[in-house]
């Protein structure tokens, strides 16, 4: 199993498709790094040599923030609004949606589920 960021990805995958496994990596980068390593995309995982996933996994580490690094960035960016107690940083606050999407019959993910208000009488 080859272990690329500290994370294992799946042998039996296309490489395009393993490399989406690691945190910061979709498609289109998975492409873009195959294409400056010089791999072929459509090679299964277990097909790489040791010297192609050396390759990937140095390129990696000196060109595309991952995992831990991007997951800090991107918590101390949230951190960041919320502290300036900008209209940004006060959505993130109170865990409302961020970038304008509408609120009153929507953004259940972000809101939670809904909870009935007591004492609200049916008219009949």
């Amino acid at each position: 199993m080859a272990r690329i960021s500290g994370v294992n990805i799946p042998t039996a995958k296309r490489l395009v498709i393993a490399l989406t496994y690691i945190h910061g990596i979709g498609p289109a980068a998975a492409r873009s790094i195959c294409a400056a390593v010089g791999v072929d995309p459509s090679l299964r995982v277990h097909q790489l040599s040791d010297a192609d996933v050396l390759k990937i996994r140095s390129y990696i580490d000196e060109n595309v923030v991952v995992e831990g690094d991007l997951r800090r960035e991107v918590s101390m960016n949230i951190k960041r609004l919320t502290d300036l107690a900008c209209y940004r940083g006060l959505r993130h606050r109170k865990r409302l949606p961020v970038r304008g999407q509408r609120t009153s019959s929507n953004a259940r993910t972000r809101k939670g589920k809904a909870v009935a208000i007591a004492g609200k009488k049916k008219t009949s």
